[in-house]
């Protein structure tokens, strides 16, 4: 029995992550990334900057759509993105009280 119930537990976590990352706005998020690779190309730009300018669009999806367009925009780490994500929505939060 313990097995059965590990299989369905596994199943149930999958499906709850796949649909973390599927955007609820894919036209913003389309318009993010597009938006990143544009202004990554810049050298006066910093990946925190362009960044920062994608999250405008995309700033009520889950944190881990926010991070895949982060990776792929701007070229960002899995990693970095999500500190990326994290700093970012610290920093409006603080600017908002």
């Amino acid at each position: 029995m313990t097995t059965s119930n590990t299989k369905t537990e596994t199943k149930t976590e999958s499906k709850s992550e796949t649909d973390k990352t599927i955007p609820k706005n894919m036209t913003n998020y389309k318009k993010s990334v597009e938006l990143g690779k544009k202004l990554s190309k810049d050298p006066e730009m910093t990946k925190a900057e362009v960044a920062r300018q994608m999250y405008d669009l995309i700033k009520d999806e889950s944190r881990e759509v926010i991070s895949m367009a982060f990776q792929e925009g701007a070229m960002l780490t899995p990693k970095g993105s999500m500190t990326y994500v994290y700093n970012i929505r610290r920093k409006l939060q603080k600017s908002s009280k």
